[in-house]
């Protein structure tokens, strides 16, 4: 595989054997091989970029109700790329793993952080995208309105996108096919759904529910949507709910780093 090639090229002069220090070459090199192959897969980029400004559009017109539209929407830029994030992030890298590119990767001098980090950046490039199509078309079309800047919105919401890419890439190294990677998603993200708070307000769960939803990770991207959505400033519980995002975030790419030497067959 050309891409594969030139990654291990760029190693030989870069990390030491073993992957004990992150390489910012490495890691470039890396991101750049990702995104080459997104460009050659414009059905996946039309997903990534599509489904989730589609799915707006659907929500403005099932709630065809401004006010309605003002309270969810807000809530839903974030979950709908979370969502296709995880989707399309768990089946391209289960598909490296099955045929044997991260293996190819692993044994030359590439440390296992430079390659989650370079799937990192390049799918966070691909989020940030994805985003700005959503908000450019929620504000605009939509006519969606905020309390204050649409800065914070959009940047938790980028946030929600890499939280679901970091799932994804730690739900791929359990599934050995495509097919069953897809599975996943009822396993990882539909039980996030219905405990974040987007169906019934968290502090009215019961006990059990309320433990089981706040140790996932969608609800903290939920509940700082929705503090944006109410707030014309960012606050204290904003930049809490943030930091727990970004430990979930490191946590997911730790574990899927863990990984990486499994072998597939």
């Amino acid at each position: 595989m050309s891409g594969g090639m030139a990654v291990g090229g760029m190693a030989l002069g870069g990390t030491a054997p073993g992957g004990r220090v992150i390489s910012a070459r490495l890691t470039l090199a890396t991101a750049r091989r990702v995104v080459a192959q997104l460009r050659h897969d414009p059905r996946t980029v039309a997903m990534l970029l599509a489904v989730p400004a589609v799915l707006m559009i659907l929500l403005r017109y099932v709630l065809n109700n401004p006010l309605a539209l003002n309270r969810f929407a807000p809530v839903y830029i974030g979950v709908f790329p979370f969502v296709t994030m995880f989707v399309v992030t768990a089946i391209t890298t289960q598909r490296e793993r099955a045929r044997g590119t991260l293996e190819r990767l692993m044994a030359m001098p590439l440390g296992k952080l430079d390659l989650l980090a370079g799937y990192a950046i390049a799918f966070g490039l691909v989020a940030c995208l994805q985003v700005t199509v959503v908000v450019v078309i929620s504000l605009t079309w939509l006519g969606v309105t905020l309390p204050g800047s649409a800065v914070p919105m959009a940047v938790v919401a980028v946030l929600d996108a890499v939280l679901g890419m970091a799932l994804g890439l730690f739900a791929s190294a359990f599934a050995r096919t495509e097919f069953q990677a897809v599975q996943f998603m009822p396993a990882f993200v539909l039980p996030q759904v219905l405990l974040c708070g987007l169906i019934v307000a968290r502090d009215q769960m019961t006990a059990v529910l309320r433990w089981l939803s706040d140790v996932l990770p969608l609800s903290y991207a939920v509940d700082a949507m929705q503090r944006i959505s109410a707030s014309a400033s960012w606050t204290a519980a904003i930049t809490a709910d943030v930091a727990v995002i970004l430990a979930f975030i490191a946590a997911a790419l730790v574990g899927g780093a863990l990984t990486l030497r499994r072998r597939t067959r």
